[in-house]
């Protein structure tokens, strides 16, 4: 088995697996995100909310904690707030992210 540089797990396959054993039905939802060369964590996470669509809010705020976001994902996400014309709060909302943690990461990368 080839390992990656970044030692990450290969999420290709296993949502591909996931797909095919589990949710065969959602399978073409999410073609285009799996048929990427690389996946970012932004898309870990959207593939991650068509398959698993959360049940409650529970679910949501436990999963949040355990989410990490590497420096050019965290640049990508202001250059979005940036684009969009978003304020910290909005952006918060739109990623469920803490205020606290957009102000912070708009202070260690200025974009």
């Amino acid at each position: 088995m080839k390992k990656n540089k970044t030692s990450q797990p290969d999420f290709k396959k296993i949502y591909t697996d996931i797909l095919e054993k589990k949710f065969p039905e959602k399978k073409e939802l999410c073609d285009k995100i799996l048929n990427k060369k690389n996946l970012s964590e932004l898309d870990v996470i959207a593939i991650n909310n068509i398959i698993f669509t959360p049940v409650s809010e529970d679910i949501i705020k436990s999963n949040q904690q355990h989410r990490s976001y590497s420096k050019s994902t965290i640049i990508k996400i202001l250059e979005f707030q940036k684009e969009h014309g978003l304020n910290n709060t909005k952006l918060a909302l739109h990623y469920k992210l803490s205020r606290n943690t957009v102000s912070r990461w708009k202070k260690l990368f200025i974009v």
